[in-house]
């Protein structure tokens, strides 16, 4: 910890001590978290080179987007370094909750079944499916698609008997890698590899499908490494790096891929259709930096768990403990806490760090939502943020930091802003 910031942002002296101690305790899981990046840095360099990126991928196009060479050579990079065998990725989607229901209307027909078999799925989604919100929306219900769901065990790990008895004659078997807002732990590629057994074993049919947000690279393998279907994210998240300003992907056999890109665009065009309106450079640079831009992201992660674990509060997952996501949860333990870590993690922001967030009704949530998201491309959980819903137990999900020393300032003066407010004493 460099002691010469202080001149800079005043933190308390003793803040000071217990970040320098925080990360010299982080010292030899950052070496970890470095070689990994290293790892998918190589891969995905290679990807590049293997199809042949040019400056001329980099134009893009107007109206039908036929003959767009970028677009298509952006789909086996993406394939690729995520080890599929085609991918669709668009800047059309709105984010990964778009790309997850264009994958589920893309596979799913009347009277087909899906089974969650990681409990119920992120808020975003449950509308998709049907579990809330209005009859006659044009959920995956309202066509005629049954719904399952497998909850986890009581520690949050998957309930594998459950599960190879669940999945027997459904058409999808789903697993959503990161927690949500939940706390168990994000589920790593083991453990997504022995659902993928659990499933098969029941039904070697079924489809399975990875909600792959906030997991991309933060492991040398992907869900699609230990044999998932299909896999799907967002580009404002780990694998835009920071660049891309919207998107997401949807990767994985080359049959599902195209049923996928048919919900997307229309039956009978797919892929060949859409035009890029000069988008490809800046995706194909975000997925060049994002496994560098995730090892910040996760080393910021790591000093946050260490630091407020020293605070004296319960932070998911430890300095040490195998990660399947960028997130660190913090149990805050009640309203004034939780709402002061986001004013402070706003204040470290780059963009609109004068600005105070407050709970609001989000649309898709079912509770009010803090969230501190200073950033400059809106709602980019890549770059350094934290929400939580306005219930117990208080936990604040925090993610990003596209440099480790702005992410590290951020979580700082999360702590700081408790310490200010007498909330926390040292």
């Amino acid at each position: 910890m460099n002691r010469e910031i202080n001149s800079i942002y005043n933190f308390a002296p003793k803040l000071m001590e217990l970040a320098a101690e925080a990360e010299e305790n982080c010292r030899s899981a950052f070496r970890k978290i470095e070689e990994t990046a290293e790892y998918c840095g190589a891969k995905v360099l290679k990807a590049f080179s293997d199809n042949r990126v040019s400056e001329p991928c980099f134009y893009g196009s107007t109206g039908y987007g036929y003959g767009d060479a970028g677009r298509d050579v952006i789909d086996k990079v993406f394939a690729q370094a995520l080890g599929t065998e085609d991918a669709l990725v668009r800047f059309n989607f709105v984010s990964g909750t778009h790309a997850l229901s264009v994958a589920l209307f893309g596979v799913l027909r009347t009277g087909d079944k899906m089974v969650s078999v990681t409990g119920k799925p992120y808020d975003t989604l449950e509308e998709v499916i049907g579990i809330s919100g209005k009859k006659g929306n044009g959920s995956l219900k309202d066509y005629g698609v049954e719904y399952g769901q497998v909850d986890l065990l009581e520690d949050g790990t998957p309930d594998y008997e459950r599960i190879t008895e669940a999945v027997k004659g459904a058409k999808v078997a789903y697993i959503q890698r990161s927690r949500g807002y939940s706390l168990r732990p994000a589920f790593t590629v083991d453990t997504i590899e022995k659902m993928v057994k659990a499933i098969k074993a029941g039904n070697p049919d079924a489809i399975v499908m990875v909600d792959n947000c906030y997991g991309e690279f933060v492991e040398t393998r992907e869900p699609s490494d230990a044999g998932a279907d299909i896999i799907i994210g967002s580009l404002i998240k780990n694998a835009g790096g920071g660049v891309a300003r919207t998107g997401g992907y949807i990767a994985g056999r080359a049959d599902l891929v195209e049923l996928c890109s048919y919900r997307l665009t229309c039956v009978g065009m797919g892929k060949e259709v859409g035009c890029t309106l000069g988008m490809n450079r800046e995706m194909l640079l975000g997925l060049f930096y994002a496994p560098d831009v995730v090892c910040a992201a996760i080393k910021t992660s790591a000093f946050a768990s260490e630091l407020f674990r020293m605070l004296g509060f319960t932070c998911t997952p430890g300095k040490d403990d195998p990660r399947g996501d960028i997130i660190t949860a913090v149990q805050l333990e009640n309203e004034e806490r939780l709402c002061a870590f986001c004013r402070g993690i706003q204040k470290g922001a780059p963009v609109d760090s004068f600005v105070t967030p407050e709970p609001w009704d989000m649309p898709g949530y079912s509770d009010k939502v803090i969230m501190a998201a200073g950033a400059f491309t809106m709602g980019a959980s890549i770059e350094l943020s934290a929400d939580a819903p306005i219930r117990e137990p208080f936990a604040v999900w925090m993610q990003g930091g596209i440099t480790y020393t702005s992410g590290k300032i951020g979580v700082m003066l999360a702590a700081q802003e408790m310490i200010s407010e007498g909330l926390i004493s040292l």
